[in-house]
């Protein structure tokens, strides 16, 4: 949901969680995780994003596919990952996930989530910045999945987090197209008609075309696909892959090997 980045505010740290803050925190895991809540949007394009995230793993790091931990000995981070909606299900794929949010209230509720579930996580709470300026990483998969969209300086938020990611690796960028069909839908009808988001969650001004991601992309040495656009079919109320990318859509990068 929505995120503002403002840049480094130092390491991203994992915050401590006392008893008494373990049923606030529970409780606040239980919204981010009720598939009928105010994240239901999320649950519902959740399915379609984490299948393109593991078949695109399995491609690119010759994996074997139908594994029960497909993606076992990958290190992934992902970055503004809210309440751990995509961190959960990718650890349970087998991958190393560090989830790194500049929300400290969504930190400790996906921790608490996560503590609940038996899963083992490194969530901070921070920004993609501070993990340079730590001199974290680099990873093998950056997930920036509806997030760039939220921050201050999409350009250079797009260039440090290239950086995160190791020779060899991948970036997964996925965020909304400024289009007036992505006005219509994503902001009037998603947000003020089917109430199916809080108003106020998105900005239309500061929505992406594909070139505003692929050119700091090429920029920091990446090399980005052609972006795969995400839409939403009606009648099922279900998200696919297609081939119109006006309103959601990703972009695959690589970072070359050395």
């Amino acid at each position: 949901m929505a995120k503002t980045i403002e840049g480094s505010a130092g390491a991203p740290k994992t915050p401590s969680i006392d008893p008494d803050e373990v049923a606030k925190f529970s409780a606040m895991a239980a919204d981010w995780w009720d598939p009928k809540g105010k994240f239901r949007p999320l649950h519902r394009f959740n399915p379609v994003r984490l299948k393109f995230i593991r078949e695109t793993a399995e491609r690119h790091f010759g994996l074997a596919p139908g594994r029960v931990k497909p993606l076992d000995g990958l290190k992934i981070l992902d970055i503004g990952c809210g309440g751990g909606l995509v961190c959960e299900p990718v650890a349970r794929l087998g991958a190393s996930v560090t989830g790194v949010d500049a929300s400290e209230a969504n930190i400790k509720t996906a921790l608490t989530h996560a503590r609940e579930q038996g899963l083992e996580i490194d969530y901070r709470a921070g920004t993609a910045e501070g993990l340079l300026d730590a001199g974290e990483g680099p990873f093998d998969l950056v997930l920036n999945l509806e997030v760039v969209e939220h921050v201050a300086d999409p350009h250079q938020f797009l260039m440090d987090s290239s950086r995160l990611v190791r020779p060899g690796g991948l970036m997964i960028v996925a965020t909304l197209n400024r289009t007036a069909k992505a006005l219509a839908t994503a902001v009037v009808g998603a947000e003020y008609v089917l109430r199916w988001l809080p108003p106020g969650t998105h900005d239309w001004s500061k929505f992406l075309a594909p070139e505003d991601v692929i050119a700091p992309l090429r920029e920091a040495g990446m090399v980005p696909e052609a972006p795969v656009g995400v839409s939403f079919a009606p009648l099922s109320g279900a998200w696919k892959l297609s081939e119109d990318t006006s309103v959601n859509y990703m972009v695959v990068a690589t970072r070359p090997q050395a």
